[in-house]
């Protein structure tokens, strides 16, 4: 008699921590390079030019810090983001939840506009349709059996899709390489409300939490997921930094060359603009493609990380009432798209901005946690290297976002 094969049940449990770990990273990098961040490095390169490079690295240096810390502590306690704030602060998880629901939909009404772009560069649908269109398919992924294996398998294809298609773009354009890389270090000029908006784009609102959230989904919370979750963050880190700054090349590549990118008109489309400059009409359909499987994604993750914030106010709350809110949460964010006067790529810059004056009381909070509430964390031996870094961190996400109010909520004028 053959003996059983004891070892089966450890290669399952590897094989799928590590899917779920791989969907994780393509859930926070496809949220942090969705349609807002495409839209708002086309705006931004197009006004600031090379110096614009300088506003990619600080996102980068606080993504870094940020979502170390945010996946670290979430899966070291077990506990979601409102129920942690809740647990240090009574009170704050409630007011923690109640702006990342808000800045999400916020965001999931740029998210749908910038899907409705991409289809509108594709197809030539117009954009309003292009957005509906993409905002059902969105809700026909929830409302599916397997809505959990969709989603993740999705992402994971559509961001691998996206990631290609903007290297051979940047290539196509040929950026002043050297002078970016200056800049980046050096910059010519300073622009705060740009970079809170950039951050905001790319690691603020619900994206902060969304790789954290989906990684507790998956029951790999505890210390002893440490390791792994932190090899997970650094992985989504790199794709993300990676895709950033060539998508700042593609759109430096045109900019350089002289050529005007419209920012302003209602029908602005600086993205696309940009890529069709870069490689011709097959640029622009490329484009198209990249920033619906952008903006689907990003609808996708929006939904679903601010719906995750929805169980601190109703405990009971099955995953398929979850579900539902997520279809119900979509369908407000496409009405309120339909029915919206403002330009969509105003709409994107705004929702980044928004979403950056969110993230310093969520990060407030967690540092209060690292420095003070051990016993939340069943006083594990946090680093206090990324305590540190998370502590300055959040000072200059605060002091980034009092000085970049105004100009914020000027975009939603623009």
């Amino acid at each position: 008699m053959s003996k059983p094969d004891t070892a089966a049940p450890a290669r399952d449990f590897g094989k799928a921590r590590r899917s779920s770990l791989i969907a994780a990273i393509f859930l926070m990098a496809t949220s942090a390079t969705g349609p807002g961040f495409i839209t708002q490095t086309a705006t931004f390169t197009a006004t600031l030019g090379a110096a614009f490079a300088f506003g990619i690295l600080v996102s980068i240096l606080i993504d870094f810090v940020v979502q170390l810390n945010i996946w670290n502590i979430v899966a070291i306690t077990r506990m979601r983001a409102s129920d942690l704030a809740n647990a240090a602060v009574p009170g704050s998880g409630y007011l923690l939840a109640v702006l990342v629901i808000f800045g999400g939909l916020v965001f999931n009404v740029g998210n749908i506009a910038g899907a409705g772009l991409g289809l509108n560069a594709l197809l030539g649908l117009d954009v309003k349709l292009g957005g509906a269109l993409s905002a059902m398919i969105a809700i026909g992924i929830f409302l599916s059996r397997r809505a959990g294996i969709a989603l993740d398998r999705l992402i994971v294809a559509l961001g691998i899709l996206m990631m290609g298609l903007v290297v051979f773009v940047a290539f196509a354009s040929q950026p002043p390489v050297g002078e970016a890389l200056r800049q980046t270090v050096l910059p010519d000029t300073l622009n705060f409300a740009a970079i809170t908006t950039i951050v905001g784009g790319t690691v603020g609102g619900y994206i902060t939490y969304a790789g954290a959230h989906r990684i507790l989904d998956q029951g790999l919370g505890g210390a002893e997921n440490v390791a792994s979750v932190t090899k997970g963050a650094l992985s989504g880190i790199l794709v993300t930094s990676i895709m950033r700054f060539i998508l700042f090349l593609a759109v430096l590549g045109v900019v350089a060359s002289g050529v005007t990118i419209d920012i302003s008109s209602h029908a602005a489309n600086p993205a696309a603009q940009a890529f069709q400059a870069a490689a011709g009409e097959f640029g622009l359909r490329a484009f198209g493609l990249i920033l619906w499987a952008a903006g689907i994604t990003s609808v996708i993750g929006a939904a679903y990380t601010s719906v995750s914030f929805a169980p601190v106010f109703k405990r009971d709350l099955s995953d398929a009432g979850r579900n539902r809110i997520t279809v119900i949460f979509i369908a407000i964010s496409l009405a309120v798209f339909l029915l919206l006067g403002t330009p969509p790529a105003a709409l994107l810059v705004f929702a980044g901005g928004f979403n950056g004056l969110i993230l310093p009381l969520g990060l407030t909070i967690f540092m209060y946690v690292g420095w003070c509430r051990r016993d939340l964390m069943d006083h594990y031996a946090y680093p206090r290297w990324l305590l540190v870094l998370g502590s300055i961190t959040c000072l200059l996400t605060w002091y980034m976002g009092i000085e970049s109010i105004g100009p914020i909520f000027a975009f939603l004028s623009a």
